[in-house]
Parts: C-alpha cells; structure tokens; sequence
C-alpha cells in the first residue's frame, strides 16, 4: 500500500448507486464531501480513465488517498461514513488497499447504526487499512471482500 515517499495509498470509489444517481456522480459527490474535511486537505487525488467516445471529459473512477501519519485514516473513514449517512437514497462505496484488500459501505446499512456501532466500525476499519490490517472480522455496515 506503500505509495511514494513511504506514504500508504489507498482507493476509494462509489461501485454502486441509486437509479437516480450513477456511480460517477456519487464519486463526484464524494470528493466535493471529502475536499472539505481539513484532514484530508491535499491529500487526494483523482483517478480517472480516458472518456468514452462521445464524452467531452475524462471519466472520475475514483479517489486516490494519501494516508501518511497523523490520523488520516481516522478523518477519511469518519468522513466516508458522514457522508454515507447523509445520502438519501442507497449508495455503495468500496475502500481499496494497493494490495487488493477491500472493504464496502452501504448507505443504507450505515444509516440504521446506532452512535457507539459507528464508533466500532470507524475503529474497525481504520485498523484493516493498516498495511496487512485484517479485512475478514464482521462489522455493521461493512462488507468484506
């Protein structure tokens, strides 16, 4: 997970979304969420691929996320399940370690969470993006893959 420099990196993408909404603009929607958070102020970056043809831009595929030290992973995980709960109709977004590790959030199963089940999964989750950080314990709100 090792990015340059020594600093971990891991990515984060909306993989599925309302009818409403496509993942796209739910991962625009979260970068406009996650831009905002003072802890994470530099710290992303976009990943895109080429547009399609037809299409005037580049498609966003995701968020590349420098974690570093001094609690990033703390500010994007608390961050990542704000806005989760915020979100009015269901959305699922799939943290990434660069060594293919994963976990997934739903909107819906993060909503119904009480405050010290929030607590435990933000905790939890922090811990699995760790380098070599277990994916495999069950957690409200989580799947692993």
């Amino acid at each position: 997970m090792s990015g340059s420099g020594g600093t971990d990196t891991v990515t984060l993408r909306a993989v599925r979304a309302s009818s409403a909404v496509t993942v796209e603009d739910a991962t625009r929607a979260l970068r406009s969420w996650l831009a905002d958070e003072p802890g994470l102020r530099g710290r992303l970056s976009p990943r895109e691929s080429p547009p399609p043809p037809g299409a005037l831009g580049p498609t966003l595929d995701g968020l590349a996320i420098a974690l570093g030290s001094g609690g990033v992973a703390t500010s994007l995980v608390t961050a990542v399940v704000a806005w989760l709960r915020s979100r009015r109709g269901d959305v699922t977004v799939r943290l990434e370690r660069a060594d293919g590790a994963s976990l997934e959030f739903t909107a819906t199963r993060v909503q119904g969470l009480a405050e010290p089940e929030v607590r435990e999964l933000i905790a939890a989750t922090v811990r699995a993006l760790e380098p070599g950080g277990a994916t495999t314990a069950p957690d409200p709100g989580r799947e692993q893959t």
